[in-house]
């Protein structure tokens, strides 16, 4: 997949993680509530940051809460959240490391709602990957109708760094939408 005759959308040039992530992860289907927090963990770590950044800090997040264990996030007390705000392999802003304990919180309430995290996040796409055709990056927009309504419905519901433009950047990567250009290689496969 690493052929650098094939086309790839131009945010994921620039270093073998980024190409890696693009060529086997982004836009892919996700229904997986634990793999649908991490997204919205890291979409939400990514504020103000590049991608490439979270991605290079991944594994960080994950040794760091517990492989997104719910159930264990929801218990972390002040010493947790202090020593968290030491951990390298993360990015160390307060707002941000406590947003993860708030949102697992969230997360629990909705499943109650909802049956699953996933069929809460799925039903702002009313179940199906949105299929777009853009012809160059500059097409793809920040925020969207749906996108929208999702980072309103969470902000209410209690969710933290979940603006319209997170919102967005976490469908995309959830494969909520397909925002690969139609003459990348990725535009069909996902």
């Amino acid at each position: 997949m690493n052929d650098s005759n094939l086309y790839r959308c131009e945010w994921s040039l620039g270093n073998d993680l980024m190409i890696a992530y693009h060529d086997t992860e982004w836009g892919v289907p996700v229904r997986d509530d634990t793999k649908l927090f991490e997204y919205v963990v890291l979409d939400g770590a990514q504020a103000g940051l590049s991608w490439n950044t979270i991605l290079q800090r991944r594994e960080g997040y994950r040794r760091a809460f517990d492989d997104y264990d719910i159930e264990k996030i929801i218990g972390y007390d002040d010493a947790k959240i202090a020593s968290l705000l030491e951990d390298t392999g993360i990015i160390r802003n307060r707002l941000k490391v406590n947003s993860v304990v708030t949102n697992a919180r969230c997360l629990i309430e909705v499943k109650a709602e909802f049956g699953s995290f996933s069929n809460y996040l799925w039903s702002f796409v009313s179940g199906e990957t949105i299929r777009n055709a853009w012809q160059s990056m500059a097409d793809v927009p920040a925020t969207t109708q749906e996108s929208d309504a999702m980072s309103k419905d969470m902000k209410k519901r209690g969710f933290k760094f979940v603006g319209s433009t997170i919102c967005y950047a976490f469908m995309q990567s959830a494969g909520m939408v397909n925002d690969h250009r139609v003459d990348c290689f990725r535009y069909n496969e996902v």
